[in-house]
């Protein structure tokens, strides 16, 4: 004889249906109970922070306990001087120095120096020579600039300009100071004339 399943009543459907919501809306308050920042170190498991969870906390500006990344947790290489404070990172020893570079064009010429007023400063020998006899009677003198001032040129001549006389310059040079500056000149002249002559020495002086 052939058994029929007798269907389930609309009670027991209802009864049914309202027992699958209780149960779901059990679990779901659960979940929805669970306090803000209730989670702490006793409810993760080992290895459960990964990388992204750590990254995606200091973007969305997550807190992470002080001293809890330590240097077995940080990959090797990983960190740059960027990352550390100034000042924290020692400075290394001193390198070699390394080879001289190549020469720089040259920098534009400066400005043209500008000299004060010229004088002149002079000093006068008299050269006297009794006979005209192609030996010569030699005189010196000095001509220095004042104090301060220092000698851009210098001459020396004499008196008589007479072609005819012989008298020559027999030597013109600079006198220098403690700091190799030119302050004078010193002349010797040469007089085979047979009268006597002024002998001068020029030095031309500015200041500087």
């Amino acid at each position: 004889m052939r058994k029929l399943l007798r269907r389930p009543s609309p009670a027991m459907v209802v009864a049914c249906l309202a027992l699958l919501v209780a149960l779901g809306g059990t679990s779901v308050a659960a979940v929805s109970q669970v306090g803000r920042n209730s989670v702490g170190t006793a409810q993760l498991q080992f290895g459960a922070v990964t990388t992204p969870k750590i990254r995606n906390a200091a973007v969305n500006n997550g807190k992470v306990a002080n001293n809890a990344i330590t240097s077995s947790k940080v990959r090797n290489n990983s960190l740059q001087r960027v990352d550390f404070a100034p000042g924290q990172l020692p400075a290394g020893p001193t390198g070699p120095q390394g080879p001289a570079g190549p020469a720089g064009p040259a920098g534009p010429a400066g400005p043209t120096g500008v000299i004060g007023a010229i004088t002149v400063r002079t000093q006068a020998i008299t050269v006297t020579d009794a006979l005209d006899n192609d030996v010569f009677t030699t005189g010196e003198t000095t001509a220095n600039c004042n104090s301060g001032e220092r000698a851009v040129s210098g001459g020396a001549g004499w008196s008589d300009s007479d072609p005819g006389l012989e008298l020559f310059v027999g030597r013109l040079v600079p006198v220098l100071n403690p700091n190799n500056q030119v302050v004078g000149f010193r002349g010797s002249g040469l007089n085979d004339s047979g009268q006597s002559s002024t002998f001068t020495v020029y030095a031309l002086c500015f200041t500087g």
